[in-house]
């Protein structure tokens, strides 16, 4: 039986952008963003700040790593609020997908174009692209030559110096009508062939059943609201207002969706908040995500724990079951005079897979076909029970949840589970 390892880290799931932010008064008091210890009376309490802990350390690993300021994390944890006191509109598909890129053209003026250093962008000549794309109008460029040069300047630049310096960015807004324009040097036919790709792109998964064009001015109105945003991160902004929404809409199914622990906003923004900015006093992200799988597994699989336990309590007491001092159980079959294996050899085995229930799991006995493996490659269980076996034994192996996949859930077995075998060691390869 091979190991099987698993990360689980529960994460508040980051939805699709479907909203965005209705206006937010001016001046509005700012919410106090420091880290800071918090007080945990109960299980309840260190779910909720656990569940803020993980998320913001993972925000900071994987986003912020090039903008892990304070004022981007101010910009999440408002953004987080909004979204949980539920000031927030639907948007359509196209206005979501306009808005998405404007706020990335945007952030082109900064980053370059397609986030590349070496392009410095013009928003002007991209939105014209991007424009004449979308009513396929190829005057200036036809979509397989803006496609067949874009790849090439890409490649292109793939290859060439990383230390190149970003170039001035030209700013503009999102036209409404098809232009000719003139494109006087590579930054420029760059910039158009981008944006006639995104422009073709858009109208064939977006607005192919947009007959009227009237969805046309409806995504071109919402690139250029995104354009004007003014925050420093507006996808991470975006992402805070779905968190929050997202926690707020799972209140009555329990954090979590678990029923017997409920929400505490408090403690799960101030967590968001810790986790941000790297407070480890009371938890870091990686204990806060193993609580977490623990303590869900623990209310969810709690009467396995217990199940198992006194199954193996009562079967060391039956007759001809043998405990070694790691808590494996066996009995013997049948006894073979063969060698036995060392922790470093292959050995190949037969054997039949249960839980206590009887509920077979594996089985390559049903399989009709041995199999082979190393003896340093699989459970702990199997690895010191087999040991113990010389060729041509066939054991009964009880193998409890520490010699096995403990809190894990792996395939078929649930965390905790006492997992039985029946293995017969056919030879050592």
């Amino acid at each position: 039986m091979k190991k099987i390892f698993a990360i689980c880290i529960a994460f508040v799931a980051i939805i699709s952008w479907t909203e965005v932010v209705k206006a937010a008064p001016k001046n509005k008091k700012a919410t106090n963003i420091s880290a800071q210890p918090v007080v945990l009376n109960n299980l309840n309490d260190s779910m909720n700040y656990a569940l803020g802990v993980v998320n913001g350390a993972q925000i900071t690993m994987y986003q912020l790593r090039t903008t892990p300021s304070t004022e981007v994390i101010t910009e999440f944890i408002h953004a987080l609020q909004r979204g949980y006191d539920g000031r927030v509109e639907i948007l359509s598909e196209t206005a979501k997908i306009g808005k998405n890129i404007g706020m990335a053209i945007k952030a082109a003026e900064t980053a370059g174009l397609a986030d590349n250093p070496a392009w410095a962008i013009n928003q002007k000549i991209f939105f014209q692209g991007l424009v004449n794309g979308m009513y396929n109008d190829t005057t200036v460029m036809p979509i397989d030559t803006a496609r067949n040069y874009f790849q090439e300047q890409y490649q292109a630049s793939a290859l060439a110096n990383d230390s190149v310096k970003l170039g001035k960015a030209i700013k503009g807004k999102c036209g409404f009508k098809v232009k000719t324009i003139a494109l006087k040097n590579q930054n420029d036919s760059i910039n158009y062939a981008f944006g006639y790709l995104n422009g073709s792109e858009v109208v064939q998964y977006v607005l192919s059943m947009d007959t009227t064009k009237s969805l046309h001015k409806e995504f071109i109105t919402y690139v250029n609201i995104g354009l004007s945003n003014k925050t420093l991160n507006p996808q991470l902004v975006d992402a805070g207002e779905q968190i929050g929404k997202s926690i707020k809409d799972q209140e009555s199914s329990g954090l979590i969706g678990e029923p017997s622990l409920s929400t505490n906003f408090e403690l799960i923004k101030q967590g968001f908040i810790n986790g941000m900015l790297g407070y480890e006093e009371q938890m870091t992200g990686e204990f806060a995500g193993e609580y977490i799988q623990n303590t869900m597994n623990t209310i969810q699989y709690g009467n396995i724990k217990e199940e198992n336990e006194k199954f193996l309590e009562k079967n060391a007491l039956r007759e001809g079951i043998i405990t070694t001092p790691s808590g494996l159980q066996y009995e013997i079959i049948t006894m073979g005079d063969g060698k036995k294996p060392l922790e470093s050899d292959i050995v190949k085995v037969h054997y039949h897979g249960t839980l206590i229930d009887g509920n077979v799991f594996d089985s390559s006995v049903q399989r009709g076909e041995p199999i082979s493996f190393g003896l340093n490659q699989v459970i702990a269980g199997w690895t010191e029970g087999l040991q113990l076996m010389p060729i041509g034994s066939k054991f009964r192996f009880f193998i409890p949840q520490e010699l096995g996949y403990g809190a894990q859930q792996a395939g078929s077995i649930p965390p905790y589970s006492t997992l039985i075998f029946e293995v017969e060691l056919l030879d050592i390869e």
